[in-house]
């Protein structure tokens, strides 16, 4: 059985989710794309997780190669050991294997024992995942067994740095800063994933129903705060998490990050006010309101008087949104999602 999630699930979440299904009592098995050449729907970095009762998540192709991989992990598991599979597709088979054109493949199997990745280790990055910090790991290139080096040197998953390792490449394109590379000569696989950007929405109204699942998809982690019950609904927000408080309550609990990004969607100062505030004085990397040029100028003014300064008050962009004419809930969040993306991209 294939998961089948509302939305997709980023590297992290199957990290952590292969912690998960471990502390269940399940054996389980990592299966990561190593190496692209030619056309590939997913990029070197990609992860699918194989449990023991053929229960998987994840993906490294999408199509045909899926299977393939699948019963080449449950016979790592039953093996104990490490794989390495290449696959080369020509242009006439490709469609059928899952790639848009010829090309070829390398997917790099590790199970979850200590002829793999330990579980210990694999504890130590779902912990990390949870504390929002870079996942880091080496693995031998055939077998998929973790590297010394990284077993003697965890502390390198716990700190940004870590992202920025030489034998590591930021792979922009997919899952926000994925850094997977190979190394032929050392027979190694490097595999650094950073925490996945924060969406923090402030309100639960119209269009902040279309910006979460957008920005979901878009792979960003997303809350909406609204202290109004009647706006919070799995109805209104399915799969999305939902906090009934204050954010005067709420945010104190939220680190909020580079990657993060605040919007306040509610007109309301008495709510929205405070959540600009609380972002101001963090380090989100975006942040922004809704309401018009003149709304925005007194929000503005009302924040000089609470003593931000002007150097504060740039940070936000009000109206929120590119400015592409939107007019519906829908475009209005069309706006903002690539707002979002554009400024991150800076």
């Amino acid at each position: 059985m294939i998961d089948q999630p509302a939305l997709p699930p980023s590297n992290t979440d199957l990290i952590v989710g292969a912690g998960e299904w471990v502390a269940a009592g399940h054996r389980v098995a990592l299966a990561i794309v190593i190496a692209t050449w030619g056309s590939s729907p997913r990029p070197v970095g990609s992860v699918m997780v194989v449990r023991d009762d053929n229960h998987v998540a994840g993906s490294v192709s999408g199509g045909c190669v899926e299977s393939a991989v699948i019963a080449a992990a449950l016979d790592s598991l039953n093996e104990n050991i490490g794989r390495r599979l290449d696959f080369g597709i020509s242009d006439d088979t490709a469609w059928g294997l899952g790639l848009s054109c010829g090309g070829k493949i390398s997917v790099l199997i590790s199970p979850i024992a200590d002829t793999g990745i330990p579980e210990a280790v694999l504890a130590e990055l779902c912990s990390n995942a949870g504390a929002r910090n870079v996942i880091r790991i080496i693995l031998n290139a055939e077998n998929g067994r973790l590297e010394p080096e990284a077993a003697s040197h965890p502390e390198a998953a716990s700190h940004p740095e870590a992202a920025s390792h030489p034998e590591a490449a930021s792979h922009p394109d997919h899952d926000h800063l994925i850094g997977a590379k190979l190394d032929q000569q050392a027979c190694r696989f490097y595999f650094v994933q950073m925490p996945p950007p924060r969406l923090i929405i402030i309100g639960g109204g119209h269009i902040a129903q279309f910006l979460a699942p957008m920005a979901g998809l878009a792979g960003y982690d997303v809350s909406v705060i609204d202290p109004r019950a009647m706006f919070l609904t799995e109805a209104r927000f399915p799969g999305i998490k939902m906090i009934c408080d204050w954010p005067q309550d709420a945010l104190p609990q939220v680190t909020m990050d580079a990657q993060t990004a605040v919007v306040a969607l509610t007109h309301d100062p008495k709510i929205d006010d405070v959540a600009l505030s609380a972002a101001l004085a963090s380090e989100a990397g975006y942040i922004a309101a809704l309401g018009s040029r003149r709304t925005h100028a007194a929000r503005c003014e009302r924040l000089r008087q609470a003593g931000f300064l002007e150097a504060d008050l740039v940070r936000i962009h009000g109206p929120a949104g590119l400015d592409i004419g939107a007019m519906t809930p829908a475009e209005i969040a069309v706006s903002i999602l690539a707002q979002m993306i554009e400024i991150s991209k800076r």
